[in-house]
C-alpha cells in the first residue's frame, strides 16, 4: 500500500529572503493535508513571502519545502501544476479575454501535444463555472466584470486546475464585506466538498477565524503563534503581533472568535 504523508506542505528548516533582506531563518511549518490554513500577521510579516516559497515563486536561500513529501525544488512546473495552484493577490489579466477562456486555463497543465482539449477539460471548466456561480456570465469579457464577480472567475480558474492543494494570497481584498464573505464561502466549500488543502493569507482576523480550521501567526521573522482560532486569537498574541489592544468575544453567529479592539482611555490634562 501506497504511504500517503498526512503533511501535503512542510517547510524545513526554511530561510528565505530578499537579497540582504531576511525575512525567515531556519523555519519549520507544516501544513495538514484536507485542513484550511490561514496566515496571519502584521504588514511585512513575511506572509506572501511564505506563500510564494511554498508555490516555488521564491527560491529559498537554505532549507526545503516538501509538497506530499517530496521536495518541489527539481520537480517539473507542469508536476508542481498539477498538484498545486495559486492565486497571487495582483494576478494578471489576459488581454480580450472572456470568462470562459480565462477559467480554460487552469486547464493547461493537462495538456500537452500528444493530449490536447478533451471532453474532460470541457466538462471541468463547466463544474468550474457552475460552483462558483459566474456561469451565465461564461461569455462576458473578463475585464467588464465587477470586483467580487472578477475574483470568483479567477477562483473558477483554480478550481478547474483541480489540484490538491490551493494557495491563496489575499482572495478577499478590495471586495466589500458581503462579496468577501461570498469568496470564503466559496474557499470552504471547495476545501468541504473536494476535500481540497488551502492555505491563505487574511487580513481580517474574525473572517480568518470564522473560515479556517488552523490560524498561524507569523512575525519577528518566526512563527509567534500557531493552533485554532480560540487558541490563537488572545489579547497577548494580538497585543505582540499586531500591537493591537482588543477583546477577543464568541461571534453570535458562528461561536468563533470576534475580534473587538478597545478603545484608548481618553487623555486628561
Amino acid at each position: 500500500m501506497t504511504h500517503i504523508p498526512t503533511l501535503a506542505l512542510e517547510a524545513r528548516d526554511l530561510t528565505l529572503a530578499y537579497e540582504r533582506a531576511v525575512v525567515f531563518e531556519h523555519l519549520d511549518l507544516g501544513v495538514e493535508r484536507g485542513s484550511v490554513t490561514t496566515l496571519i500577521g502584521a504588514n511585512g510579516s513575511g506572509k506572501s513571502t511564505l506563500l510564494k516559497a511554498f508555490a516555488r515563486l521564491l527560491t529559498p536561500r537554505a532549507g526545503a519545502v516538501l509538497l506530499d513529501g517530496e521536495p518541489i525544488r527539481g520537480q517539473s512546473t507542469r508536476a508542481i501544476a498539477r498538484r498545486l495552484a495559486i492565486l497571487p493577490q495582483k494576478p494578471l489579466m489576459p488581454s480580450a479575454t472572456s470568462v470562459r477562456d480565462l477559467v480554460s486555463r487552469g486547464r493547461h497543465p493537462h495538456q500537452s501535444l500528444l493530449k490536447p482539449w478533451t471532453p474532460a477539460d470541457a466538462a471541468a471548466v463547466d463544474e468550474a463555472l457552475a460552483a462558483t456561480g459566474v456561469a451565465e456570465l461564461a461569455d462576458r469579457d473578463a475585464a467588464s466584470l465587477s470586483g467580487g464577480q472578477l475574483q470568483r472567475a479567477w477562483i473558477a480558474l483554480v478550481l478547474a486546475q483541480q489540484t490538491a492543494v490551493v494557495l491563496l494570497d489575499e482572495p478577499t481584498t478590495f471586495l466589500d464585506l458581503s462579496h468577501q464573505l461570498e469568496v470564503l464561502r466559496l474557499v470552504r466549500s471547495m476545501n468541504s466538498e473536494r476535500t481540497t488543502t488551502v492555505v491563505m493569507v487574511l487580513h481580517d482576523l474574525s473572517l480568518a477565524a470564522r473560515f479556517s480550521d488552523r490560524l498561524v501567526v507569523l512575525g519577528d521573522g518566526r512563527v509567534l503563534a500557531d493552533g485554532a482560532p480560540w487558541d490563537v486569537l488572545t489579547p497577548p498574541v494580538l497585543r505582540h503581533a499586531f500591537d493591537l489592544d482588543a477583546m477577543v468575544i464568541s461571534d453570535p453567529a458562528t461561536g468563533t472568535p470576534l475580534v473587538v479592539p478597545r478603545e484608548p482611555a481618553p487623555h486628561r490634562a
